[in-house]
């Protein structure tokens, strides 16, 4: 049996199912009981922990980790256990609108006075604050576009030639110093952390677990495909506006060139993305498939409602002066070297 040499370390379990979900990957022992996982609380640390640990096996895995349990029968079988509790409650709990326009034209407004996560590192932000923000936020942008790459099987015709179209631009245009994942690498580096893949895996709380292994959920089942358009929707309709405050906050903090340029190439190809994904990947899939209607619904809803909850956990911290991660970030910058971890 082969094990993986390359990628994250495993992360410090939370509770008894990431500890038994760790164990098996570790071959050390056996996996969780369903009364244990029916027991862990959905958003809980525990419970988004195992979920993001057995969708970490489908991206690039763990170091010392057998590659072949990707597909392991009975650790898929918590999987969808797993899975079942998370997306019952995501449907249970997220507020939908009415219909796709109704859904598309609530993003498309932007409040007079926003009081989001973006508007608080614009206005009165510190670097600290910057830096964890960025920490947590790796978890995606170190993969970004990857978990919306499974869509692109599900999808034909004006759909799937759009969605390709917007990640390309995501990969960097067929040029690897331009891979949205590389540009947030060098943004890391700006603010001193490491850039290592999931080097922060043990840092980030429930709330910023949820938003990345919805990503997953949607992206690795077909018949989520309408919710992973919606939630792409969501992402790319939202993006250019709050890039462009989390720019000027990167430049009103001093954080760094590689840092401003991060959200400032956001700002630009997000515009561009949002009328793309709204009238030809949105449009094309629904002009297919009707029936998926509420599904995008669905997938746009269900990301406001996690990223509202991610939101209001760092804000109630870091208004309270306390931070907002679960382990402290290093105060010394860590050496340029670990940038060469996205290559």
């Amino acid at each position: 049996m082969e094990y993986d040499r390359e990628g994250p370390q495993l992360p410090t379990p939370r509770g008894p199912v990431s500890e038994a979900v760790g164990a098996r990957l570790r071959g050390t022992g056996p996996l969780p009981a369903p009364e244990t996982v029916a027991a862990a609380p959905v958003y809980g640390d525990d419970l988004q922990l195992a979920l993001y640990q057995c969708y970490e096996l489908h991206y690039r895995g763990f170091a010392g980790v057998c590659p072949d349990l990707e597909w392991d029968p009975d650790l898929l079988g918590v999987r969808a256990a797993l899975e079942r509790r998370f997306l019952a409650a995501l449907r249970a709990d997220t507020p939908v609108h009415a219909s796709v326009a109704d859904t598309v034209g609530a993003l498309l407004v932007e409040p007079v006075h926003g009081e989001g996560v973006s508007h608080f590192l614009r206005d009165e932000g510190e670097l600290w604050q910057l830096r964890e923000y960025a920490a947590q936020r790796s978890l995606y942008h170190l993969k970004e576009a990857d978990p919306h790459a499974w869509v692109l099987p599900r999808l034909w015709g004006r759909a799937k030639a759009a969605m390709a179209a917007v990640e390309f631009d995501e990969y960097g245009g067929g040029r690897a110093d331009r891979v949205h994942a590389r540009l947030f690498a060098d943004l890391m580096t700006d603010l001193g952390l490491d850039t290592t893949y999931g080097a922060h895996l043990d840092a980030a709380p429930a709330e910023c677990l949820a938003t990345v292994n919805m990503m997953s959920l949607f992206g690795l089942h077909r018949s989520l495909r309408g919710a992973l358009v919606g939630h792409f929707a969501a992402v790319e309709i939202t993006s250019s506006p709050g890039s462009r405050r989390l720019a000027e906050a990167m430049r009103r903090t001093g954080a760094g060139p590689a840092a401003e340029h991060f959200y400032d190439e956001h700002v630009e190809a997000d515009a561009v993305h949002e009328q793309i994904v709204r009238h030809e990947v949105i449009d094309g899939l629904l002009e297919q498939e009707p029936q998926l209607a509420a599904d995008v619904v669905f997938g746009i809803d269900a990301t406001g409602h996690l990223e509202d909850r991610f939101g209001a956990r760092l804000l109630a911290d870091w208004r309270a002066g306390r931070s907002s991660l679960r382990t402290p970030l290093p105060v010394a910058p860590p050496t340029r070297a670990g940038i060469a971890h996205i290559s």
